[in-house]
């Protein structure tokens, strides 16, 4: 009996820089000239061609899907050929993020510029669209990488947290949890960036996204430190606001308090546990990690079938 062939998928990312998109666009316009095409009843070729033409004039990933080719990445050996493939290009940010796909944060986060004291917003807090973005690309940027230690690492305890992308800089009380607890946690980002995409302030439910909120803040300010963040481009093109980037006021409104932090503090050994003498005198709460999921009291929780990215 002949063997039935198997089939392996093979998934891969490519991000191409474009340096001239004019030389680019008119090469791949004369590579359609001179491609052959299938041709419909009541069509002709030279219309098939137009019609490809129009798609893509002025659109600069329709001009780098027509050149790319899928099929190559597969070397030329015996015992394997290529059965399927399928491409798709979208232009994206420095980040990797696809450009037609960003929120509206000036939509979502509306800007009163009145200055009145009798103003609401002018006088309180406003989560403004520049401070929106920063913190949204950030918490999906730490949910991958919260979902590549699940990937890589699973239920392996940590022992040198620079091994890991994101959970070694979590207290070291977690560094035994399992996969399923790890998996929680990243998810606790992309909670965190839908109620930014909803237009809502993200406000943590729960001590495992305010871990994940004081990272996002952490590494909101590396980012536009460094330039790792969202791109230049989408900020400029943002309102500008005296509040932009005020992250100490962002912490105060948003999160109920830094308890914690307090899991960092090698001297308090222990402060997690509700039944301590110091955890009750200071009214810090359950922060074991097998109650870093569970909802505050004050707060309405999450839908608790809601899916995992990853």
């Amino acid at each position: 009996m002949a063997q039935q062939p198997r089939r392996v998928k093979v998934s891969a990312d490519v991000i191409v820089e474009v340096t001239d998109e004019a030389a680019l666009e008119r090469a791949v316009l004369d590579d359609v000239d001179a491609s052959e095409f299938s041709v419909e009843p009541g069509q002709s070729l030279a219309d098939v061609r137009a019609e490809v033409r129009r798609d893509i004039q002025g659109d600069l990933a329709a001009a780098v899907e027509w050149i790319a080719d899928p099929a190559g990445i597969i070397l030329d050996r015996p015992g394997v050929q290529v059965a399927v493939s399928t491409q798709t290009a979208v232009e994206v940010d420095k980040s990797g993020f696809e450009l037609d796909t960003k929120p509206d944060f000036a939509k979502l986060f509306p800007l009163c510029h009145c200055g009145r004291d009798s103003c609401d917003a002018c006088s309180g807090f406003q989560l403004t669209p520049r401070t929106a973005a920063v913190l949204w690309t950030v918490a999906q940027i730490l949910a991958d990488h919260g979902y590549d230690d699940v990937q890589l690492h699973g239920d392996e305890p940590i022992t040198d947290g620079g091994e890991w992308r994101v959970f070694g800089d979590y207290p070291r009380i977690t560094w035994r949890q399992d996969a399923v607890w790890r998996r929680q946690a990243a998810r606790a980002f992309d909670d965190l960036a839908e109620d930014l995409e909803a237009g809502r302030e993200p406000q943590p439910t729960c001590p495992g996204e305010e871990m994940a909120f004081h990272l996002m803040l952490q590494a909101a300010q590396a980012a536009l430190a460094d330039g790792w963040g969202p791109s230049g481009d989408l900020l400029a093109r943002l309102p500008e606001h005296a509040d932009d980037y005020d992250w100490d006021m962002v912490s105060e409104v948003l999160l109920q308090d830094d308890d914690i932090l307090h899991l960092f503090d090698v001297h308090l050994d222990g402060i997690e546990d509700p039944e301590t003498e110091q955890n009750r005198y200071m009214g810090i709460g359950d922060y074991r990690p097998d109650a870093w999921f569970r909802p505050f009291l004050n707060v309405t929780p999450r839908d608790g079938r809601r899916a995992f990215r990853r």
